[in-house]
């Protein structure tokens, strides 16, 4: 097999155009990726095909441009923007004499940049070995076992079979790991849900302004860059929105178009983020051409980790870039379901908390509930938790109080005391507290 440098820059890229193909790549996207990769572009070739060619995906004269093409601008790579197989990753390499990789190659090798956390640098070197291990046949064909005739029988195990059986026991390994990081991401979810703090998710295409507009809802000082996947680990930060209280926003990687399934099994866990919240934000790059394409397959990757039942406001970013001004858009029940923002320079904001509000305000549950005077804890731990708005003693010493809060978390405090969480509606538990009112 042909010895692959350790470095290179310098790329040529290719495009090839598939007209009765329904999912065509973007261009300009992976001219981002390679960019954002540290790859400096130095040609760009494109062709048009009915299909895919099974020896060089491109045909060989195709083929032989590409060659000519990396051999005028000395290149040390060349990068297509689609799926290689690896016997034909193997035949370029062998024709052009340089470096090979694919977009999910492409798209893995960002990730590693990237990874700082310990568990995203687990969940990428795990989708790098799933990616590498397709690619071993006949890598070591030179070490086969020798076959026929006395003193030329060779060894039990080649070297192809060595390195799937390491490559085995490390992705073992991985995963033994991942499913220890995975237990703890867990307890701290338990933990939340115990406490009753909603979760708040961002999620969106790659490049939306996701980190941008966590840092500005929650102060935090999360990278945002013009880049590609600039955001790899995610980010758990506080927010505290009025008359809701405390809440867990979590900044996750961006989406792309057709990622790898490798990816998306390694970061699970990552995305288990998503599945768990109470609320996505999907944040959309309002001046994007594409957005209706992007806002597809982000729909898709939610789909496909079963976090397409989770409620989800739009977050149109980059409004500056446009000229537009904020403003809410609602449905014909009169639900937000848009908003339109700009993380950059804040316009807006306040239109996407009250928002927020809006949404949790309609998981509260509000009217009045009879306290006896045997729970004395209960009745402070209404008061702990803030959802107290007003409260009356009756002759009988039942506390009356009118509260606002999560169903949920009442139904869980009442049953802590072996209590039945029985709310009146607000006119008729005024009446009630008031008509029982010692004088």
């Amino acid at each position: 097999m042909f010895e692959r440098p350790r470095s290179g820059e310098r790329a040529v890229l290719v495009h090839l155009n598939l007209p009765d193909y329904k999912d065509q790549e973007d261009l300009p996207e992976f001219t981002e990726l390679v960019r954002s990769a540290g790859g400096e572009p130095v040609a760009t070739i494109t062709a048009t095909r009915a299909s895919p060619d099974p020896r060089y995906f491109v045909g060989a004269g195709k083929a032989a441009e590409i060659r000519d093409c990396v051999q005028r601008e000395q290149a040390d790579l060349v990068l297509f923007n689609h799926a290689l197989s690896p016997s034909q990753e193997r035949n370029l390499e062998q024709l052009l004499q340089c470096r090979v990789l694919d977009r999910t190659g492409l798209i893995l090798d960002i990730f590693a940049q990237r990874a700082r956390s310990f568990e995203g640098k687990l969940q990428v070197e795990l989708a790098q070995l799933r990616h590498m291990s397709t690619r071993l046949v006949r890598g070591w064909s030179h070490l086969e076992r020798q076959k026929g005739g006395i003193g030329l029988r060779g060894p039990g195990e080649t070297q192809l079979e060595t390195d799937r059986r390491l490559l085995g026991a490390r992705i073992q390994l991985l995963n033994r790991r991942l499913e220890k990081v995975r237990r703890q991401r867990q307890q701290g979810r338990r933990a939340r849900s115990r406490a009753e703090v909603p979760t708040v998710s961002l999620v969106g295409y790659t490049n939306a302004g996701k980190s941008t507009l966590f840092n500005r809802l929650t102060g935090a000082h999360v990278m945002a860059a013009d880049q590609l996947f600039a955001t790899l680990d995610p980010t758990l930060r506080r927010l505290d929105v009025p008359e809701i209280g405390p809440l867990v926003l979590a900044d996750t990687v961006g989406f792309i178009r057709h990622l790898p399934h490798d990816l998306v099994a390694a970061f699970r866990s990552t995305l288990e983020e998503t599945l768990e919240a109470n609320l996505l934000l999907h944040v959309i790059d309002a001046g994007d051409e594409q957005r209706r394409g992007h806002i597809e397959q982000v729909n898709q990757v939610l789909t496909e980790i079963g976090a397409n039942a989770v409620p989800q406001l739009e977050v149109y970013n980059k409004i500056d870039m446009l000229g537009e001004t904020p403003r809410l858009e609602r449905d014909a029940d009169g639900t937000v379901r848009r908003v339109w923002l700009s993380a950059a320079t804040g316009a807006g904001i306040d239109l996407l908390e009250s928002a927020v509000a809006e949404f949790f305000r309609g998981q509260l549950a509000s009217g009045w509930l009879c306290v006896p005077p045997s729970a004395g804890r209960l009745r402070a731990r209404l008061y702990g938790v803030g959802t107290v708005l007003k409260e009356r003693v009756d002759e009988k010493g039942n506390c009356w109080m009118k509260l606002r809060m999560s169903r949920r978390e009442l139904d869980h405090l009442c049953r802590g005391q072996g209590l039945e969480c029985v709310l009146e509606s607000d006119a008729r538990g005024e009446f009630l507290a008031g008509a029982s009112q010692a004088p």
